[in-house]
């Protein structure tokens, strides 16, 4: 869809929809997730043919631009909250574009944001 192809009205009515449909704010994580699988060593351990033990799962997060990443555990229990959480983050920031683009649109257009 392209922005400027159209009206007003549908550009406010679409940032409407937008708005509604966010992800609540109070669930959002800003990260990735890696997985691991790793070798214990010991010769008769089936993780030699095998793929390894795990999988492992960590949260890699970054605080600040310029920082070092920091990689924190997640327990299995965890990880499939903590990819949904990855996940509303991601669609979080598209939205927020769009609304972005939509609302940048409309200054152009000398129209009113209300």
């Amino acid at each position: 869809m392209n922005i400027q192809d159209l009206s007003s009205t549908a550009l406010l009515k679409r940032r409407h929809q937008l708005a509604r449909g966010l992800p609540p704010i109070e669930q959002i994580l800003r990260g990735s997730l890696i997985e691991t699988y790793k070798r214990c060593g010991r010769p008769n351990c089936h993780c030699v043919d095998g793929p390894g033990h795990g999988p492992k799962r960590y949260l890699s997060t970054i605080s600040r631009t310029g920082e070092r990443p920091r990689v924190g555990y997640v327990p299995n229990a965890a990880h499939t909250e903590v990819r949904e959480f990855l996940a509303n983050f991601r669609k979080l920031r598209e939205v927020l574009n769009e609304i972005c683009a939509i609302n940048a649109e409309l200054l152009r257009r000398r129209e009113s944001l209300d």
